[in-house]
């Protein structure tokens, strides 16, 4: 093939790759929805929703100490990436009144720190422990990347080590009356997980057995909730009853 050819063949390629990289910078900048729970102060569940992610600027507190005396924030705002589990909790701050005030520090050099959402404040040896599909990170939450359709669980941790979170599984659909079967799973902070026992879910007239397994009856549509005591609840498992589902 002739040199020239070439040439236009490689600008024809690089046109079509800076075309593709502009949908995809457009796509980005429109955000997307991820999954929000936050749990804060004894194991009350704050926040449960999709959130649509987008940019958001918060300001900074000076009350912001849970890491020492002098460690709040100087008070001047600061823009959080919506890419980010904080910048997904900021924007969601912004609309549901129970995750505001923030609380959040500037002071330290590896980024932003996290005190209190709403009336949960972090004290003592407590801290917000950050989780993402399960797993947590080696980041601060202004530097965890988020995607679409991820969940992202902020939790107020009594102390170190971080409690296991559970997770709840059954059906959508069930009828009056009529038992069926849950199971409950619980990870650890590697995101592994193993059949908890011991758990109470709602509706069931007994813990879950070693294998996470318990069994439920209803009489109206409701929201199933798995809980054990030193560990983060799980998530509401919303299960309808004929053509009647929870509010």
């Amino acid at each position: 093939m002739p040199r020239s050819s070439l040439f236009r063949l490689a600008a024809v390629c690089a046109l079509a790759i800076s075309i593709t990289l502009a949908f995809a910078t457009g796509a980005s900048a429109k955000g997307f929805k991820a999954e929000l729970r936050v749990v804060g102060a004894g194991g009350k569940v704050l926040a449960e929703q999709p959130i649509a992610t987008a940019t958001t600027t918060v300001k900074t507190s000076p009350k912001a100490e849970c890491f020492g005396k002098g460690s709040g924030g100087s008070g001047d705002p600061v823009t959080i990436k919506g890419n980010t589990a904080m910048g997904l909790l900021a924007r969601a701050s912004k609309s549901v009144p129970a995750l505001s005030p923030l609380l959040i520090s500037d002071s330290f050099d590896f980024g932003l720190a996290l005190c209190g959402i709403g009336s949960s404040v972090a004290k003592g040896k407590s801290s917000w422990y950050l989780k993402i599909n399960h797993a947590s990170l080696s980041v601060g939450g202004d530097a965890a990347i988020i995607h679409p359709g991820d969940e992202v669980l902020w939790d107020l941790a009594p102390s170190f080590p971080y409690p296991d979170e559970l997770v709840l599984e059954g059906p959508n659909k069930a009828k009056a009356g009529m038992p069926f079967t849950v199971r409950v799973f619980s990870y650890d902070e590697k995101g592994k997980s193993k059949p908890s026992k011991g758990v109470k879910v709602t509706g069931a007239s007994e813990p879950t057995g070693a294998d996470g397994r318990t069994t439920v009856t209803l009489s109206k549509p409701s929201r199933l909730i798995a809980q054990a005591a030193g560990e983060i609840p799980s998530a509401r498992l919303p299960v309808c009853l004929g053509s009647k589902c929870p509010k």
